[in-house]
């Protein structure tokens, strides 16, 4: 077999020179087959249909490049100074993470090393992974092996159906003035319902499929810098490519402290995105504070069941001078009430919106802020009206 293996090599119309194996021909790994890659890669022709085992290994830089992606049934990478990918590697099966990272470049989607439909990895930590941008088709679930170049910073999405492209990267640099990227996402542009956006890391997940993202924090995302913060005012936010602004997503599970923890957002569609990370509910800071760091988030279901019908805040009745205001996800202002008691039962009063005014806002997360002009606070939190 082994010999057979390397005729078939040389008629498949491969030069190596000048450190690098050139694939102009019809190379194939055939099934129990292994081909191992010591030196640079440069295709230009189909090289797909392979069931054997294609490794890269070395302790030197390698680099896979070329004008059509190849198309791996298992891969290895080890590579101790890491393999950076010009051209897209595709793998059908098993990517075993070895040693090594594997990089793309940050400024360009369309170069990754993409799991196509069942493909899976196996090994990955924070020196070895993608470094750069990973990939998913043709499936509905993921867990992307994505981080920086010391620590392993996965993303798992969950879509609601099957997604035939998605593509995640992780960035720890300031999203106002990212080194990697020349698209900047100014941290003090956002909606008033956020207090602080994190300044230390983000991550880039584009797919056309509505979805919910889990990703974690940890020490170096220093979130226990930010005054005052509870871990529960931590939220994920997302820089919106319609309002050029961040703007909230939300979360539908959260656990952990301060030092470590993690998210799991609300449905959204991530190409809507063009980045997400943390950003916290701002929270007050004197004496009422202390005994109320938040008034909560709430559920309203306005069926004319006497349950939950109206938006009831109880520690109002310390500030009957008072103003509420709510707003869409979007930032957009659909309610606002002076001297707010319960008036709210999910219809809006006040700008463009009044022209649903009859069959009331749409299902889905609102926020809302409200000041208490007698103790000189002002609170904001969450509301999901449910229809």
């Amino acid at each position: 077999m082994r010999f057979f293996f390397y005729i078939l090599l040389f008629y498949a119309g491969i030069v190596q020179a000048q450190n690098a194996l050139y694939n102009s021909g019809t190379l194939r790994i055939h099934p129990n087959g292994n081909l191992g890659f010591h030196a640079d890669l440069i295709n230009e022709v189909p090289f797909e249909n392979n069931q054997g085992l294609a490794g890269f290994y070395g302790d030197i830089p390698l680099q896979v490049q070329g004008s059509i992606a190849p198309t791996f049934n298992d891969v290895e990478f080890l590579v101790s100074n890491n393999i950076f990918l010009g051209n897209s590697i595709n793998v059908l099966n098993n990517t075993n993470f070895v040693d090594g990272d594997v990089l793309t470049p940050l400024n360009d989607q369309t170069v990754f090393l993409n799991f196509q439909n069942t493909g899976f990895f196996t090994g990955e930590n924070d020196t070895s992974k993608v470094t750069g941008f990973a990939a998913m088709t043709n499936r509905d679930f993921f867990s992307f092996p994505v981080g920086d170049a010391e620590l392993l910073r996965p993303l798992m999405l969950d879509s609601e159906g099957n997604t035939d492209l998605a593509i995640c990267a992780y960035f720890f640099e300031n999203p106002s003035n990212p080194s990697s990227i020349t698209e900047t996402f100014d941290v003090e542009e956002k909606v008033r319902s956020i207090g602080t956006i994190s300044d230390r890391e983000f991550w880039i997940v584009q797919s056309d499929v509505q979805a919910t993202v889990t990703i974690s924090w940890n020490p170096r995302s220093n979130l226990v810098a930010i005054p005052n913060l509870q871990p529960e005012g931590i939220i994920v936010v997302g820089w919106s490519k319609q309002s050029n602004q961040w703007i909230i997503i939300g979360n539908s599970a959260q656990s952990g402290d301060l030092n470590r923890g993690f998210a799991t957002s609300q449905p959204f569609i991530p190409s809507e995105f063009a980045a997400i990370t943390f950003g916290t509910i701002p929270l007050p800071t004197d004496t009422f504070a202390v005994n109320n760091p938040t008034l909560g988030n709430y559920f309203l279901s306005p069926n004319g069941d006497g349950i939950n019908d109206s938006f009831f805040i109880e520690e109002l009745a310390e500030s009957p001078n008072n103003s509420m205001r709510i707003f869409n996800r979007f930032g957009q202002k659909v309610f606002e009430q002076i001297n707010y008691v319960n008036e709210f039962r999910g219809f809006s009063n006040t700008g463009s919106f009044l022209l649903s005014r009859d069959i009331g806002l749409p299902e889905g997360f609102y926020y809302y802020l409200v000041t208490l002009d007698d103790l000189g606070l002002e609170y904001q939190g969450f509301l999901y009206l449910n229809r």
